[in-house]
């Protein structure tokens, strides 16, 4: 590896506490002399909770410190409830200062962790993604307006940020990542400017996105601005891996089945099999029907890989015309 870095991923009871199993455990399997630490950012429960966020299965968390992951406590001052997103963008601070790499808990590691030529010092994030922000309204503001006034709000150069290959107006012009994961040097360097831009976009945003909704994309609008402003930018071709041979931020166990790799797959069902594993993912209902009781094979007949519909909604339609879109 270019140098030692940690991974950081959030970790709530239900759903996320279940994918972290799955993720600690591909880890552990695919990458066993990983020099890192992977730590688990826990929100802590306060009045921005109406009900207790944190990991409360005594079982679970042994599980997980079995496999090597390190809880991260730590208490929104910004986000919570209103958005669990915002975990991400306020577990920054509380990591140890050194070189990480975020991963929504949603992610399996297939592969060699050191294949990839990460430059930690340029920031970057996630281009797997669709065109979910902003949504162009017929007599509203266009893509280059909107997006430039955000540069312009936080005096950032927005014609740096554009893919010239890409015609005007098409939404893959403007620097959009999907915030599935990111790096940088200096997760407070980068957590400061993503709680920053975040909260500024939130409370105080440009005229031109008056009639854009913020929420579920926060994240996903001020990320570019964040790594654009840190001297980041689109992924170079070292960081194939991510999304690809190495990692796959796979969402949920249905779209997994249908539309990801046979080496994905083999890694899931392989450490979902170990002893101590299956007995506590046997109590999330998606891994207990897709995974155990065999059901993902049935999803898996349903689509060719090699020629998949362009949009997610086509997928999750036909999934759930069979009864098995489980979250």
């Amino acid at each position: 590896m270019a140098s030692p870095f940690n991974i950081l991923a959030v970790v709530q009871n239900g759903r996320l506490q279940y994918e972290a199993l799955l993720l600690a455990a591909s880890l552990r399997a695919t990458n066993p002399g990983f020099t890192g630490t992977l730590y688990l950012a826990e929100p802590q429960k306060n009045d921005l909770w109406p009900r207790n966020p944190a990991v409360t299965d005594p079982a679970i968390r042994a599980a997980l410190e079995s496999l090597g992951a390190v809880f991260l406590p730590f208490e929104n001052k910004v986000f919570g409830h209103s958005y669990p997103h915002g975990n991400k963008i306020e577990a920054l601070a509380h990591l140890p200062e050194a070189p990480f790499l975020f991963l929504d808990t949603d992610t399996l590691i297939t592969g060699p962790l050191d294949s990839i030529g990460f430059d930690f010092a340029y920031p970057s994030a996630s281009m797997r993604r669709e065109g979910t922000w902003p949504q162009i309204e017929l007599y509203g503001p266009g893509y280059d307006e909107i997006w430039k006034s955000l540069y312009d709000r936080f005096g950032l150069e927005f014609a740096a940020s554009l893919d010239l290959s890409q015609p005007d107006g098409y939404w893959q012009r403007y620097m959009y990542f999907n915030a599935g994961w990111f790096f940088h040097e200096s997760p407070k360097a980068f957590g400061d400017r993503f709680l920053t831009f975040a909260r500024e976009i939130r409370d105080n945003a440009p005229e031109e996105l008056v009639v854009q909704e913020l929420y579920p994309w926060l994240d996903q609008i001020a990320l570019p601005l964040v790594i654009q402003s840190l001297g980041g930018g689109r992924p170079t071709p070292d960081l194939a891996g991510l999304d690809g041979d190495v990692t796959c931020h796979y969402r949920t166990l249905p779209l997994l089945y249908a539309r990801e790799s046979d080496r994905v797959v083999e890694v899931l069902e392989e450490v979902a099999a170990q002893q101590d594993l299956r007995r506590l993912l046997r109590d999330y209902e998606p891994a207990k029907v897709l995974i155990y009781q065999n059901r993902g094979k049935k999803i898996r007949t349903l689509f060719d890989r090699s020629n998949l519909p362009r949009r997610e909604q086509v997928i999750r339609q036909t999934i759930k015309k069979e009864g098995l879109w489980l979250r």
